[in-house]
C-alpha cells in the first residue's frame, strides 16, 4: 500500500495508514496532560481565531469565541478518536482557522438564521417539518425550473426539499450523481453554484430547508484528488486506498459483502496509472477515500462550509458506514465513522450552527442508532438519520398483513437521544432491501430467509394473487438476496388494479398508499415524500431507455415528475387529487399535534389484533394513539385498551370525528384504515 504521511497503525488493529485502534485511545483529553491541557489546548485555538477574525466587527468576534469554547471540546475528542495525538492536534488547529475564515465570508442573511437556529435548535424535529426527495432535473427541469414550483410544494405542506446530487459528476456513467469529480461546482445542465445560492434563499424566504447529499465515502475517479494520485503525486495517492500487493486485497475481501454484486462484483479495481489495487465500494469509476488521512478530512470540512455559506441547511452524509476500513470486518459502521461525524458536526456547530447533518445509514437495526449518537457519542454524531428499520418493516407488514415482526423489531430499538430526529419515509431513490434480523423473525414466528424471499416474491409480482408490480434489483445467487425496485403506487396495487380496470381494486390501492403515508408522518421526526407519490406516478416503463440507465432499474421508480397527472390534483375525484389531498391533509393535521414533535418518542403498546399495528406517543399535553390495520379486512381494537389510555371518548383527529363503537363494544377499522387519537 502506499505510504502515508503521517504515522501507520498495525494493519488489523486500525486501518491502515490511521492513527491507534479505539481500544488504545484515552478520552476527554487526557492523552496530553488532561484538564491543563485542553485549557491550554483552547486558550491556542482562540487565538488563532482571534488572529484571523481581528477585522471583525467586536459582536462577530465574541459570538465566534463563544461557539469555539462550547464546540471545540466536541471537536477535539473526535480528532484524538481518530489520529495520533500530534496529527490531531494540528488538524484541529487547521480546522478553526478555516472555520473562522468561513464565518468571516458567511452572508448577513445566513448569520441571522444561525441566531435563529441556535435559538430554536429543535427545528428540525418540529412536527411542522414534511420532506421531499427529487432529482432536480426530473422534477423541474433545473434549478431556476425548482425555484418556480415553491408553490406546488406549500400545497403539500413541504418545509424540507432534498435534491439528489447535484454537484458535478464523472460523465457518463455516475451512479445517479453519486461519483462526484468536483464538490464545488453544479452541473452545467442544472444551472450554477450562484444559481443554487439562489435557490437556497428562495426557499429559506419561503421556510423551505434546502437539503443537499455529500458524498463522503468516495469520489469520482476523475475527481482532481484522483487524477493527482494518478500523475503520480504521493500527496494525493495517500488519499485513497491503494495496495500493490493482490494478497493484502484478498484478505481484506475475505470479510467484504458485495454492494453491486450484478454490475460491480468485488470491492476494488486494478488501476494501471496507480499500479496497484485501489479501494471502490461501489464500482470501479467510484474511488473510496481514506479517512485515516487527516488531510481528507480537511477537504471535506472545507466542502461543507463551503456548501454551508451557498444557503444549504441539511447535509445528507451519503455511504456514511462505509467510511473508515478495517482488516478482519465488513468495513461498516466501525467506531471511527461516528467520531468523523462528531467532528464535522461540531465544525458546522463554531461555525455555521444553522447546518444539521442526516445520516444516510442503511444498516442492520443494531446498528442503526449508532448514527443518532450512543455511548460516548450520546447525542453528538448526527441530528437526523434515515429509519431504514420503519421503511423496510412497513412493506413487511402490507405483505403479509400482519404486524408482528414490525412489533419484535422496532421495538427492538434503543431510544435515541430526544435532540435528534429520524427520516421517515415510504421509499427513496435506491432500492428497498430486506434488512430483517432472523432473531426478530424468530420471535415473531417467522423464519428469516423465508420471509425475505416471501418479500422479494411478493412485491416482485412473482407471489401468487400479489397486486404488487416491483423489480427485482441485484439479485445474489449466493445468498438470495434480491432487493425491489418500484414506485409506492406500483408497489401497493394500483398498477395492476388500472391495467385490470377495476375500480375496486384502485380504491383499495389508494388506501394502501395512504396507509403507508400515515405511517411515517405519524412515527414522527420528518416524513419524506418520493416525488411522484404524491401523484401515484407508476413505475416508468421506458425507464431503461435513457443514455446510462439501461443496467439499473432503479430509475423505474425515479420517473420525471408529470405536471399533466400534476394538474389534475385539482381535478375532483381523480387518483391525483385522491391522493394529494390525502397527504396534504395528513401533514395538516400532524403539524395541529405537538405529539408528533420528534422528540417524543414512539412506542408500540400491547397487539390486540395481529393485523393493528398501536402507536402511541405520550406528551405533557396528553397521549396520541396512531392505530394502524394492515389488512384487507375490518379489524377491532378494543375499547378497554383505549379506556386505560383515557381515550375511550377521544376525538380520531384524522377525519375530526368522536370515536364510535360496534354492537360488540369495540373500535372498529376498515381495511387498511387508520386513526389518530386524542382526548379531544
Amino acid at each position: 500500500m502506499t505510504a502515508a504521511p503521517f504515522p501507520a497503525a498495525p494493519v488489523g488493529d486500525a486501518p491502515v495508514g490511521t492513527g491507534p485502534s479505539p481500544s488504545s485511545i484515552p478520552t476527554g483529553g487526557t492523552d496530553t496532560g488532561g484538564v491543563h491541557a485542553d485549557h491550554d489546548r483552547l486558550r491556542r485555538v482562540r487565538a488563532l481565531a482571534a488572529e484571523v477574525l481581528a477585522d471583525a466587527p467586536a459582536h462577530q468576534r465574541e459570538l465566534f469565541d463563544v461557539r469555539l469554547s462550547k464546540w471545540w471540546p466536541d471537536l477535539w475528542e473526535g480528532l484524538a478518536e481518530l489520529y495520533p495525538a500530534a496529527a490531531a492536534e494540528d488538524l484541529g488547529h487547521r480546522l478553526v482557522t478555516l472555520a473562522a475564515t468561513s464565518f468571516a465570508g458567511r452572508d448577513s442573511e445566513l448569520h441571522h438564521l444561525d441566531l435563529v437556529r441556535t435559538l430554536s435548535p429543535d427545528w428540525f424535529q418540529s412536527q411542522s417539518m414534511l420532506g421531499y426527495a427529487a432529482y432536480a432535473e426530473r422534477f423541474a427541469g433545473d434549478l431556476a425550473g425548482v425555484a418556480g414550483t415553491i408553490d406546488y410544494l406549500h400545497e403539500l405542506g413541504v418545509t424540507y426539499l432534498h435534491l439528489m446530487p447535484l454537484l458535478t459528476p464523472r460523465e457518463g456513467d455516475s451512479d445517479g450523481g453519486y461519483a462526484v469529480a468536483d464538490y464545488r461546482s453544479v452541473r452545467a445542465d442544472l444551472g450554477t453554484t450562484e444559481d443554487l445560492r439562489a435557490l437556497a434563499t428562495a426557499l429559506r424566504h419561503a421556510g423551505i430547508s434546502l437539503v443537499l447529499d455529500l458524498v463522503l465515502n468516495h469520489v469520482a475517479r476523475e475527481h482532481e484528488w484522483a487524477v493527482k494520485a494518478r500523475q503520480g503525486d504521493p500527496k494525493y495517492r495517500a488519499y485513497f486506498h491503494v495496495f500493490a500487493d493482490r494478497d493484502e486485497v484478498d484478505a481484506f475481501e475475505a470479510t467484504l459483502p458485495e454492494v453491486f454484486p450484478d454490475f460491480a462484483p468485488g470491492n476494488f479495481t486494478w488501476d494501471d496509472d496507480l499500479q496497484g489495487w485501489v479501494w471502490t465500494t461501489f464500482n470501479q469509476f467510484q474511488w473510496d477515500v481514506n479517512w485515516g488521512n487527516p488531510d481528507v478530512l480537511f477537504e471535506y470540512a472545507g466542502i461543507v462550509l463551503f456548501l454551508a455559506n451557498l444557503g444549504v441547511e441539511v447535509l445528507r452524509m451519503d455511504a456514511i458506514a462505509f467510511m473508515w476500513k478495517r482488516l478482519d470486518t465488513n468495513s461498516q459502521n466501525q467506531p471511527e465513522v461516528h467520531a468523523i461525524a462528531r467532528t464535522l458536526r461540531a465544525l458546522a456547530r463554531i461555525a455555521c450552527p444553522a447546518l444539521a447533518f442526516k445520516a444516510e445509514a442503511i444498516v442492520a437495526p443494531a446498528d442503526l442508532v449508532q448514527y443518532l449518537g450512543q455511548g460516548r457519542h450520546y447525542g453528538k454524531v448526527s441530528d437526523i438519520a434515515y429509519h431504514n428499520s420503519l421503511m423496510v418493516q412497513i412493506w413487511s407488514m402490507l405483505a403479509a398483513g400482519d404486524v408482528r415482526l414490525a412489533v419484535e423489531a422496532l421495538r427492538g430499538l434503543p431510544p435515541v437521544p430526544p435532540t435528534t430526529s429520524w427520516v421517515t419515509y415510504v421509499r427513496c431513490h435506491d432500492d428497498i432491501g430486506w434488512a430483517i434480523d432472523d432473531t426478530d423473525a424468530w420471535r415473531s414466528g417467522l423464519n428469516g430467509w423465508e420471509h425475505r424471499k416471501f418479500l422479494s416474491d411478493f412485491f416482485s409480482g412473482e407471489y401468487p394473487g400479489t397486486p404488487a408490480r416491483g423489480l427485482v434489483f441485484q439479485s445474489n445467487p449466493a445468498t438470495g438476496d434480491r432487493r425491489i425496485s418500484g414506485t409506492t403506487a406500483s408497489l401497493t396495487g394500483l398498477e395492476a388494479a388500472l391495467a385490470a380496470g377495476d375500480g375496486s381494486a384502485v380504491d383499495t390501492a389508494i388506501a394502501r398508499i395512504s396507509l403507508t403515508y400515515a405511517l411515517i408522518m405519524g412515527w414522527g421526526g420528518i416524513p419524506v415524500i418520493w416525488s411522484g407519490d404524491e401523484l401515484a406516478q407508476l413505475n416508468d416503463p421506458a425507464w431503461d431507455t435513457e443514455p446510462g440507465h439501461g443496467a439499473d432499474n432503479r430509475w423505474a421508480h425515479r420517473p420525471r415528475l408529470d405536471w399533466a397527472l400534476a394538474e389534475r390534483r385539482h381535478e375532483p375525484y381523480s387518483i391525483q387529487q385522491r391522493v394529494f389531498d390525502a397527504l396534504a391533509h395528513l401533514q395538516r393535521v400532524r403539524s395541529e399535534q405537538p405529539q408528533f414533535h420528534a422528540s417524543v418518542p414512539a412506542r408500540i403498546t400491547d397487539v390486540a389484533d395481529p393485523a393493528v399495528l398501536p402507536v402511541l406517543r405520550e406528551h405533557p399535553l396528553g397521549p396520541l394513539l396512531g392505530l394502524y390495520n394492515v389488512s384487507d379486512s375490518w379489524r377491532a381494537y378494543p375499547w378497554q385498551s383505549l379506556a386505560a389510555l383515557g381515550l375511550e371518548s377521544g376525538v380520531d383527529r384524522v377525519s375530526g370525528d368522536r370515536l364510535t363503537y360496534g354492537d360488540d363494544g369495540n373500535l372498529w377499522l376498515p381495511p387498511y384504515g387508520f386513526r389518530w387519537i386524542t382526548a379531544g
